[in-house]
């Protein structure tokens, strides 16, 4: 704890977006750099506590070192504490540039005041160290001969790969995108991580020995059988794709797309790959955003830079208060009302709004048809009178994911699910099949990426102790 009164000298300050004005007109990340002698500070704000919530249960699952590498920024230590980062995160830069940080939620600082400017000392630590040429192919100090085949490569399919790889096992990772990344290459905007970030990574876990295989869907052409039967140990982190649909009339018209659909073409058309599939782009168009999440976030972010004439948000839910919710106390993960960078650009942005119905011309939609509801005894009930009709010309369907695609690999494998139709696993992470693992949102259902990282690490300790045969094979922390 470099300044005890650190907590008490200093306010709170974290990353700062470019003007509205100006990141709106390209797909560059919008924030701009904090200042070394700034970030110092920030580090001397940890209060260095005696029980540190931030990276306890309720605040980081990877369990990040945060007091410690707090405190090596405020002192200028940076190697140091890009050390402790890896210790436990293998990815920091994307969880420092896409986590929504509940380990700041669970600051204790942030009890009576704002928290510790946690995710930005993240962010910074591995930058610098990418950029001062401190993070190096870390090889194994013995080769065990086993082979592993990770199917999906999300962070979690990538931290696994990684510490199995680091292990000494020669893994595989099967991708069935043309591009590695899973929804961090396809899923995220660029404006929220630009797509190097990912590259930089892949070069190091290719020089420590991981293979990658792009465009191969396990299922087709290779079955799961074969598989398995070609590799010593499969692990499955192949997210929680299967969209929430929205299944009203009007449903099937033109105009009516998923989010995940939307995403993806924007950023391939960043990269220069060409769309094969009907473009979607809101240019010029009257837009409707269903959900209020982080994926409507990202669309709403999107279309703006697409050049779309107005924008509206439509949530299910009752607005958020404007402060942490009594249901959420301290550490919880605060139930609060948030604006995020896209609803800056510019919304109409509405709750507790249910949509009954679409209509069109020519298969095209045209309009929207929505009540107001209200929830009560565990529903949502309309709001008699509370009709309304709201010209559009592209809707994107932004409510979330169910879980894991079970048709196809997953069932032909057989594996069994849990009561919330994830994949489930005993507590090494294996599956109801000998040998095959599962990790990430395949198995616990859609979550942070901070979470499929720390469960891509836990599967792969266990995928490791499965195949471990001698003393001398170096063992992976969870």
């Amino acid at each position: 704890m470099g300044d005890p009164k650190g907590f008490m000298k200093y306010a709170h300050e974290g990353p700062k977006r470019k003007p509205v004005e100006l990141r709106v007109l390209e797909w560059k990340e919008m924030y701009e750099p904090l200042a070394e002698d700034k970030l110092k500070v920030q580090g001397a704000r940890c209060m260095d506590c005696g029980v540190p919530f931030c990276q306890g249960s309720t605040g980081c699952p990877v369990v990040n070192l945060i007091p410690e590498w707090n405190d090596l920024v405020y002192r200028g230590r940076w190697s140091d504490a890009l050390k402790a980062l890896h210790t436990t995160n293998n990815f920091p830069e994307f969880t420092g540039r896409l986590c929504p940080a509940p380990c700041e939620g669970a600051c204790v600082l942030g009890i009576n005041s704002d928290p510790v400017s946690i995710r930005i000392l993240e962010w910074n630590i591995i930058d610098r160290g990418f950029n001062e040429g401190l993070v190096e192919p870390i090889l194994p100090v013995t080769n065990t001969g086993k082979t592993v085949a990770i199917v999906g490569s999300g962070p979690a399919g990538l931290a696994a790969a990684q510490q199995l790889a680091r292990a000494g096992h020669r893994v595989t990772v099967f991708e069935k995108s043309d591009r590695i990344g899973g929804l961090l290459r396809y899923g995220i905007p660029d404006f929220k991580m630009e797509k190097w970030v990912i590259d930089r990574r892949l070069d190091q876990m290719k020089a420590e020995g991981v293979e990658f295989k792009t465009g191969v869907t396990i299922g087709k052409g290779i079955t799961g059988e074969q598989l398995r039967q070609q590799f010593d140990a499969v692990g499955l982190s192949m997210g929680a794709e299967q969209a929430r649909e929205l299944p009203i009339p009007g449903r099937e018209l033109k105009g009516v797309h998923l989010a995940m659909e939307f995403l993806a073409q924007q950023n391939k058309r960043n990269a220069g790959i060409a769309i094969t599939e009907e473009p979607i782009t809101a240019k010029g168009k009257r837009v409707v955003i269903i959900g209020g999440g982080d994926t409507g976030s990202d669309c709403l972010g999107t279309v703006h830079r697409q050049g779309c004439v107005d924008a509206h948000q439509f949530e299910l839910l009752p607005e958020p208060p404007p402060t942490r919710a009594g249901s959420t106390p301290w550490p919880l993960w605060p139930m609060q009302l948030r604006t995020s960078h896209a609803h800056e650009e510019g919304c109409d942005r509405q709750w507790s709004v249910s949509t009954t119905k679409f209509t069109g011309q020519n298969d095209q939609v045209t309009k929207l048809h929505a009540n107001r509801v209200k929830f009560e005894g565990g529903k949502f009930t309309p709001i008699p009178g509370s009709d309304f009709e709201l010209g559009v010309d592209l809707v994107l369907l932004a409510m979330g994911f169910t879980g894991p695609v079970k048709n196809g690999l997953l069932d032909s494998l057989g594996v069994k699910y849990d009561a919330r139709g994830a994949v489930a696993v005993d507590d090494s992470f294996m599956t109801s099949r000998d040998g095959i693992f599962a990790s990430g949102d395949t198995k616990r259902g859609p979550s942070l990426i901070v979470w499929a990282i720390a469960e891509g690490r836990k599967m792969a300790a266990g995928i490791d102790q499965y195949l471990r045969v001698e003393k001398s094979v170096k063992k992976i922390s969870k």
